[in-house]
């Protein structure tokens, strides 16, 4: 068996989405407050999300109401790096339509802008971010407002958003109905495209930052993209699913199922010539297109990490690999249908 040192070896920010990450809805997450404080005693902690209903200052309020000791300025919203490139867009002092709530509205205005509601006051642009008050009217009046060319922003286009009740629409399929309508897309500031994370490192002046999220198209994908190491925590959205699925662009650094094992050494998958990939106990390897799992081990976890290593090493999309049935019940996936 082979470990490196843990995941924070090295790093001087570690830097955490929320939902998913440390809470789901109202409640956090097992183990995440308690993990988040022991990296804090020894290191800077950021939070970065894209979620646009709230302020800053209030998401801190949240997040210090959950135990954990975090200010506004430890918060990096996706409403803050859209601002930034509205503010390339439109001059300052310029009328723009908001699409959103108060977390939104706030920055927007900080900025020196002028909020509106309706396309009837002529903005120069427009600015779209998840409220859970947007509905139709909102869209309706983003919608006349960009048949006429001007520049439309959004803070992010997740499609779903994990609430303490199971998934829920997100931001993504409100852009997706005004897109459906306009026909073109916005640019975009939050994860997975790359400002969020410029917005991050350059307020915290990080020079190896870590990030922890719970998406594969999102999170991982948009720390790729920067260059950042990153640690998908299986207690989100994406689960062993989509990990085996994931392709080039969406895998991450690490794998763990709760915080706690940003602490721990973190096993090293051995890849011997043949492409047997060992991860501590669990063993598997490709041959052609077919994944064999050679020893199972005790870790669901591990296997986990063996198989998708083994995968991600064949170039093979996941398609045309026959997996056997076997993984999926060790793993927790619902085998598929035939």
């Amino acid at each position: 068996m082979t470990t490196s040192s843990t995941p924070l070896a090295g790093v001087d920010l570690v830097l955490a989405d929320l939902d998913g990450v440390v809470y789901k809805g109202p409640r956090p997450i097992p183990h995440a407050i308690e993990s988040l404080n022991r990296v804090a005693e020894t290191g800077r902690v950021g939070y970065i999300t894209n979620n646009a209903a709230r302020t800053a200052a209030s998401v801190a309020a949240h997040l210090t109401n959950l135990g954990l000791s975090v200010t506004a300025d430890d918060v990096v919203t996706s409403p803050q790096a859209a601002v930034k490139l509205l503010a390339e867009l439109v001059p300052s002092g310029a009328t723009v339509l908001v699409v959103g709530g108060e977390g939104l509205v706030d920055e927007v205005e900080k900025a020196g802008f002028i909020v509106t509601r309706s396309a009837e006051d002529d903005p120069a642009a427009v600015i779209q971010g998840f409220s859970p008050e947007v509905g139709w009217t909102q869209l309706a009046e983003a919608s006349y407002a960009l048949h006429g060319g001007i520049p439309w922003v959004s803070t992010n286009t997740d499609w779903t958003i994990p609430q303490e009740r199971g998934v829920a629409p997100g931001n993504g399929t409100l852009v997706s109905a005004v897109h459906t309508a306009v026909g073109r897309m916005p640019v975009t500031a939050g994860k997975p495209e790359t400002p969020i994370f410029h917005a991050a490192v350059e307020r915290f002046g990080a020079e190896k930052p870590l990030f922890i999220g719970d998406r594969l198209d999102t999170d991982i994908r948009g720390a790729n993209r920067v260059g950042m190491d990153s640690v998908l925590v299986l207690t989100g959205i994406d689960g062993a699913k989509q990990v085996l699925a994931a392709t080039a662009e969406d895998r991450p650094t690490y794998i763990v199922e709760d915080l706690r094992e940003l602490h721990d050494p973190y096993p090293v998958a051995d890849v011997a010539d043949d492409g047997t990939v060992t991860v501590r106990d669990s063993v598997v390897v490709m041959r052609g297109n077919r994944l064999e799992v050679l020893r199972e081990g005790g870790s669901s976890l591990d296997l986990l990490r063996a198989a998708s290593r083994a995968i991600w090493n064949s170039g093979l999309a996941i398609y045309g690999i026959d997996v056997p049935g076997e993984l999926f019940d060790r793993l927790g996936i619902p085998r598929p249908r035939k």
